[in-house]
């Protein structure tokens, strides 16, 4: 089986517009069932959180069931759940937690790969407590980690590994197992950068080894927020500052303030969303998912295939900077002598988006080099063959 397109694109409002979308690594398009869940919610009835009106039930349940939507999509626990902001807003906050049984004298490994959110707050937080950084290094043929950095950075006073499952502008995938097993080996815990792996892969946090897991809903087709997943038991452990009158069970220890509910009804529709496209036979939401996320990489990986010939065939003008074996269909690319924003524009005039910067991957881009900004395509569920073909005739006329 496979996604009908058809019936797909047709949920999507923004495509009547007959823009091409090449952006989804900073955010994709919003189904209109995710859009009337945020109303409907909103519009309520609606009040705080309770049991005795219907106003307060609506907002209880829109919470317990963005836990539940969560928790099938990662393969968690529910009361493992945290709703933040941004998953930039997340990591910040963890780097506080954890940061506290940090001393002088432990070290923490951070990946030149990563997006500067999974970079900057670890950095910030062992500054101020006197931890030393250690780095694992990009491979320049490959854009792949070097694992053996790696296990040089590594000592037994290692405390955080902090690492990406797909970069956002490289595509390139790391082994997050292998490097989690051996970061347990020494007792350190992992935390991953997953918002990018998430809007492409049946994404799986014990089966990779994260302690910590964050994404960013508005990247798989929901509304503007981020989620942390961790084991109950992991977060037990960890006490943040807070209100003293504010709930103190986990999750809800790490979510200040009143939720917003209508965005976690969002979230939710989202994820019956995914798990919609190609359902199969799934008795359970997790089953669907599995088999629709499986059926969306077969449709990616092809138009990768198709986007990828088409650049090969405009020859050494376009330098593909995309380069490991196993990666997202997210490719960054340059030009011969020429800016890439003009090509950015260019695109524009014909109907098609596709962003050039540097798109907050401060590490990759000075490891490897790169010229800022770059052009980045990056695929999404409700891409076509002719939206590949609409951005490679516009990059033919560019050049």
């Amino acid at each position: 089986m496979a996604i009908d397109l058809t019936a797909l694109r047709a949920h999507f409002p923004s495509l009547d517009t007959g823009l091409a979308f090449f952006d989804g690594p900073g955010g994709t398009q919003t189904p209109r069932p995710v859009a009337d869940a945020i109303a409907a919610t909103l519009t309520g009835p609606l009040s705080n959180r309770g049991a005795v009106s219907p106003s307060e039930r609506n907002a209880a349940h829109a919470v317990e069931d963005f836990r539940d939507a969560c928790a099938d999509l990662l393969n968690m626990p529910a009361e493992g759940v945290v709703h933040g902001r941004s998953a930039t807003q997340l990591t910040y906050d963890f780097s506080r937690h954890l940061a506290k049984d940090w001393r002088a004298g432990d070290e923490i490994v951070l990946s030149r790969l990563d997006h500067d959110s999974n970079v900057r707050p670890w950095i910030q937080a062992a500054e101020r407590a006197g931890v030393t950084v250690r780095w694992i290094e990009i491979d320049a043929g490959t854009t792949e980690l070097d694992l053996d950095s790696y296990e040089r950075a590594l000592s037994p006073r290692t405390r955080l590994v902090a690492v990406t499952a797909a970069s956002n502008v490289l595509g390139t995938k790391p082994p997050v197992r292998r490097i989690a097993d051996r970061a347990h080996e020494l007792g350190a815990l992992v935390y991953v950068d997953g918002v990018h792996y998430t809007a492409h892969h049946l994404v799986d946090v014990p089966a990779l080894g994260a302690d910590l897991f964050v994404c960013s809903p508005y990247k798989f087709l929901g509304p503007h927020c981020g989620v942390l997943a961790g084991a109950p038991e992991l977060l037990e452990t960890l006490r943040p500052d807070k209100l003293l009158p504010s709930p103190d069970n986990v999750p809800e220890r790490f979510e200040f303030g009143t939720l917003p509910y209508e965005i976690l009804a969002g979230v939710t529709a989202a994820v019956d969303f995914l798990a919609a496209m190609d359902p199969g036979a799934g008795s359970t939401r997790r089953e669907r998912l599995a088999h629709s996320l499986g059926s969306l990489h077969r449709h990616e990986q092809a138009l990768r295939a198709r986007l990828e010939g088409g650049l090969a065939a405009l020859g050494d003008a376009v330098t593909v900077h995309s380069k490991a074996a196993d990666r997202t269909p997210t490719l960054l690319m340059a030009f011969e002598g020429r800016d890439a924003r003009e090509a950015q524009v260019h695109l524009a005039s014909r109907n098609v988006v596709a962003p050039a910067g540097s798109f907050y991957a401060h590490e990759p881009f000075t490891a490897l080099k790169l010229e800022d900004p770059a052009l980045r395509l990056g695929l999404a569920p409700y891409t076509t063959a002719d939206d590949v073909d609409r951005v490679l005739e516009g990059l033919a006329a560019f050049l």
